[in-house]
């Protein structure tokens, strides 16, 4: 009988430096058993060397269309637009369980191919809640990112490139400078504050020093009377966590500068700011809301892969926590997560099929 396997893929998302499995966890795998192959990936944040280190098998770059159909595939991002067939297992976020643009196209390869999909996304425990997500980290990025970008704007500019730290203490240490030496003054609301992305906004604003006072901390009872919520624009950033279901009120007289939408929920009839419909980049990390030439300026940043900001601690936690999972995957036709998240995917390629015309 042949050893369990998995097969690290590279990533194909632009400034994407995270990985679904890190040495740490590549390690703990092989111990157990398992065969690791690593593709070489100049973009991840962890060297080849490391994995190489611990015991994995390196191979060339993108290089798993050719992996023996035994061994399933892991990443994070979805894979690059194609029609080619999918024959493998694949597992990772494929953000088309949704009827997100194209979902049908993308289910429809795994059709044609045989394979199979594990969406990171749906891979739950008894109680509902996710067993590995990257929430924490793209609320602490998130954060920072809405604090560089009120540090910005207050000197008459736009944020320009966003680029990962090493960790987050450099993260924490580059917002504090560029706000003068603290945040302290800036005022924050986080609605979505008790989940795991609202954690992670709170603490980053503690950490680059604004007064407790000055973080709204808002959920479920704060926001269950239903809006317009006028509050909104008496902070200067605003972090949502949450996928909101009532709109900002378009006051003028305001003093929010920065709104950071983790959500990403950029199709919602509710986008907290109606007239921003795109996703940001790295690159270009906000967009301009139109609210005319006599109002103060006001920016949405809507980067849907914020915890790459700090890919190595991310990637360590995430795939820690995943890690559990990972090894019950041999037994996958009897262990719940796993059966359950292939359940759903007939489920989701049954309704491809049917839109598609297979």
């Amino acid at each position: 009988m042949s050893s369990p396997a998995f097969w690290l893929r590279c990533e194909k998302k632009e400034f994407e430096r995270r990985a679904a499995l890190t040495p740490t966890t590549a390690k703990r795998l092989i111990d157990a058993g398992f065969q690791i192959t690593v593709e070489r990936d100049k973009q991840r944040i962890f060297d080849d060397a490391e994995y190489e280190a611990v015991g994995c098998t390196l191979v060339e770059n993108n290089s798993w269309p050719t992996a023996p159909l035994t061994a399933p595939v892991i990443g994070l991002k979805e894979l690059p637009e194609s029609d080619d067939p999918l024959p493998h297992t694949h597992i990772q976020f494929a953000h088309c369980f949704k009827q997100q643009a194209g979902w049908s196209k993308v289910l429809s390869r795994f059709h044609r191919g045989g394979g199979a999909l594990y969406d990171l996304e749906f891979l739950n425990d008894a109680s509902g809640r996710r067993v590995a997500a990257f929430g924490f980290h793209a609320g602490f990025a998130g954060a920072a990112a809405g604090a560089l970008a009120l540090a910005s704007r207050r000197k008459g500019e736009s944020l320009g490139l966003l680029t990962p730290f090493e960790n987050e203490s450099a993260m924490v240490s580059n917002v504090r400078e560029l706000l003068g030496g603290s945040g302290k003054g800036v005022k924050a609301l986080v609605i979505g504050a008790l989940g795991r992305c609202g954690r992670g906004a709170v603490d980053l604003f503690r950490k680059i020093g604004l007064n407790e006072d000055d973080i709204l901390k808002w959920d479920m009872a704060e926001t269950a009377k239903g809006g317009p919520f006028p509050e909104i624009l008496d902070v200067d950033i605003f972090v949502n966590c949450i996928y909101l279901t009532s709109q900002i009120p378009a006051g003028t007289n305001r003093r929010l500068s920065v709104i950071v939408d983790v959500s990403c929920d950029t199709t919602n009839p509710y986008n907290p700011i109606p007239v921003y419909s795109i996703n940001t980049t790295f690159d270009k990390p906000t967009v301009p809301v139109d609210v005319g030439s006599k109002n103060p300026p006001l920016s949405v940043i809507s980067i849907d892969h914020l915890p790459t900001l700090l890919p190595r601690e991310a990637s360590e936690q995430f795939s820690a926590d995943l890690l559990p999972s990972l090894l019950e995957f041999p037994n996958r036709h009897e262990a719940r997560v796993w059966l359950d998240a292939e359940k759903l995917f007939r489920a989701k390629l049954a309704e491809a099929v049917k839109v598609e015309g297979l």
